[in-house]
This record gives C-alpha cells, sequence and structure tokens, in this order.
C-alpha cells in the first residue's frame, strides 16, 4: 500500500512567481517583451544585467590594471593625453588607449578633451589604499575561483586564500610566527580605518571607561577610537605575533599609555578583563558556528554584567546589500576554508547561547561595509 503525502497548496503569490517564471524561460516571451514599448526598458534592463554578471571578471581585471599601473594616480592632478599616458604607464599608445576606452566605459576614467582625466568611480579610488588594497589581494581569490565547481566540491581549505590567511589553516593559531601574519595583517590595517569611520558614525564610545578590541590586528579600530575618545583606555587582543605588531603600532602613535596589547588564541586562551565594552570587528565570519559560540563565551565572561559587545559584521540578509553579504563572503569564505555569512537574527541566536538576551541593531551609513549589533547580558 503506497500512502501519498499531500503537498500544501502553493500561495498566490508562489503561483504568480512560477507563472512569471514560465514567461521568461519561454523565448517567444522574450523576444516579444523586447520589442512591446512597456516592456522593452525592463527586457533591455536584465539583458543588461545578466551580460553584466557574465562579464563581471573581465571589469575587475580593468581596474587592477589601473591600480597596478597607477592609472588614478597620473590623472589625479588633471587630464592627460593619451601619448603622455603612455609615456607614464610604459605601454603602447594603442594599448593606452585601449585600456582608457575600457575604464571610462566603466566610470573609472572620463574622456576630457582629447584626453582622458578622472571618472567618478576613479576619483574615489585617489589615496584610498583600503580599497586598492582589497584591489590586490583579490587576485588571490580569483585564483581560487577559476573552477567554482571544483571549490564547491573540494574538502575545505588547501586554497591560495587558505594559506594566504596563515590562522585559518593553523592547527595551533597562537603558535603563527611573525613572518605568517605580516600580509594579512597589513592588508586589514589598510582596510580598517574605513570600516572604523562607518562604526565609530554609528555607535559613540562615550560613557565607556575601557575597550577591549578582540582581534584586533595591528590596531587600526583602536587607534581610530582613541582620536574619538581621548579618556578611553583601549586594550588589544590577538595572536602573539599579531599583538606585537600591534604594540609597535601603538607606539608610533603615542598611545603607549593607553594601549595595553594581548597575545593569545581566543579559541583556547581567556579573554583578559577590565573592560566595559568589547568590540568584535570582522572577526565572527571568519569561523564556523561552534568557534563563534565558543568566541561569544568568551567574551561574555570577560564582561561584567553591565558590560556590552559592540559586533560589527558584513550581515547576511542587509537590505541592499545582499551581493555583498551573500554572494560575495559565501565565496570568499567557502575559498578560505572556513566561516560563513550570517544574518543578524542567526547572530542573535548564537549570542543568547553565550549568555546574552538584550540586543539593538544600530544602522550604518553605508550597510555593504559593515552592519553594527550591540549585545548585552
Amino acid at each position: 500500500m503506497t500512502v501519498e503525502t499531500a503537498q500544501p497548496r502553493a500561495s498566490l503569490r508562489e503561483r504568480f512567481l512560477a507563472f512569471q517564471d514560465r514567461l521568461v524561460m519561454s523565448p517567444r516571451f522574450r523576444a516579444w517583451a523586447a520589442r512591446f514599448p512597456l516592456t522593452r526598458p525592463l527586457s533591455r534592463r536584465r539583458a543588461r544585467a545578466l551580460f553584466d554578471l557574465n562579464a563581471g571578471f573581465v571589469y575587475s581585471q580593468i581596474l587592477v590594471a589601473c591600480v597596478r599601473l597607477r592609472v588614478f594616480d597620473a590623472l589625479r592632478d588633471g587630464p592627460r593625453s593619451v601619448a603622455a599616458l603612455a609615456m607614464r604607464l610604459s605601454l603602447t599608445p594603442d594599448a593606452t588607449l585601449r585600456l582608457m576606452e575600457s575604464a571610462a566605459a566603466l566610470d573609472l576614467v572620463a574622456r576630457r578633451g582629447a584626453g582622458f582625466g578622472l571618472g567618478p568611480l576613479g576619483a574615489a579610488m585617489v589615496d584610498n589604499p583600503a580599497v586598492t588594497a582589497m584591489v590586490e589581494h583579490h587576485a588571490i581569490l580569483y585564483a581560487d575561483l577559476a573552477d567554482p565547481v571544483a571549490l564547491l566540491r573540494r574538502e575545505r581549505g588547501g586554497t591560495q586564500l587558505a594559506a594566504y590567511w596563515a590562522y585559518a589553516r593553523a592547527d595551533d593559531p597562537s603558535a603563527v610566527e611573525a613572518g605568517q601574519v605580516a600580509d594579512y595583517s597589513a592588508l586589514m590595517a589598510a582596510s580598517q580605518p574605513m570600516i572604523a569611520a562607518e562604526v565609530l558614525g554609528a555607535y559613540r564610545m562615550a560613557g565607556h571607561g575601557c575597550l577591549l578590541d578582540v582581534g584586533g590586528g595591528e590596531g587600526a579600530f583602536l587607534t581610530a577610537v582613541a582620536a574619538t575618545a581621548p579618556d578611553l583606555r583601549l586594550m588589544l587582543f590577538d595572536l602573539p605575533a599579531v599583538a606585537e605588531r600591534a604594540r609597535q603600532m601603538f607606539a608610533q602613535a603615542g598611545l603607549s599609555a593607553r594601549a595595553t596589547t594581548f597575545g593569545g588564541s581566543f579559541h583556547t586562551d581567556p579573554l583578559p578583563r577590565g573592560a566595559d565594552i568589547i568590540s568584535l570587528v570582522r572577526v565572527v565570519h571568519d569561523h564556523d558556528d561552534d568557534a563563534v559560540l565558543g568566541i561569544f563565551r568568551a567574551v561574555r565572561a570577560a564582561l561584567p554584567d553591565t558590560g556590552s559587545l559592540l559586533l560589527a559584521e558584513p550581515m547576511s540578509g542587509t537590505r541592499g546589500a545582499e551581493p555583498i553579504g551573500e554572494a560575495y563572503f559565501g565565496f570568499y569564505l567557502l575559498a578560505m576554508g572556513r566561516g560563513r555569512p550570517r544574518t543578524a537574527e542567526e547572530l542573535e541566536a548564537l549570542l543568547r547561547q553565550a549568555g546574552f538576551s538584550r540586543f539593538r541593531r544600530v544602522p550604518t551609513r553605508t550597510p555593504l561595509l559593515t552592519s553594527v549589533m550591540i549585545a548585552q547580558p
């Protein structure tokens, strides 16, 4: 005797979406939509969006070429002719013109008379070491994504990106040596001021006495905090080799009297106590759920009952930032070998297990860069 399981009746919205999908799958309908005046603009936008997805790697490599040839620096003082740019970039005039026309189509540069000047996106690259560093860094990610199906099917780890993030593949992260952390520490230090500006624009440190930044790298976030909260004591916890780099950076910035560094692994070592606010800035999404729960528990153990956790993450499900939260970080962390993007609700669930009960989401100016949540016991 066979027992059939009744399928739940689809909602009106689901039936409409299924009907819409069938229409779009039809070549005959697509041809009609491209001709009909009312649907033609939508048809063209979708065709362009699909082509942009297919051509995205080419677009990104044009940006890489501009960064490596220092095109934006060459144009920062004003437009230049193709001949002048060719000499500056050590390219032939034909290659220079091809690059400039391609970059102009992407708003990186713009035609200015007989030559080229900065475009709106290229102007934003000038004196922007954070974005420049990330553009260069993505060469490693692109190598790992050369065969995305193989990446999805393989065991996690063993990629170029996993090797770059030394702590991600180390059995004992606290034993990672100074030479292994230099590159990624410098990358994080370059990009952290941009994130710090977002966090500090959303949350004021006034009223707190001591901030502990866990996984704080070379101290870029705490250095930015120090400029906005002159009476705040600062503590940083990271791998011993990284914490030593932070100690040197604090000394160079004249913050040695205010900032104390601690070396260890937040997976195995207790966090230093004494802070009434602890920050995790772009740390949690690098780790799997069990590790994240352990980090949250370590933070709760180090905080007083009146303390706060400041969590700054690129959170999945953030409206307007879906391609960053789901697509980009989903595959970046897959190549890295661990971690995943999480929604605010998923983070709250882990925080509750760790002993936190009150949560407040703080809007940031640029959600695609980071979101901020405050958690309290």
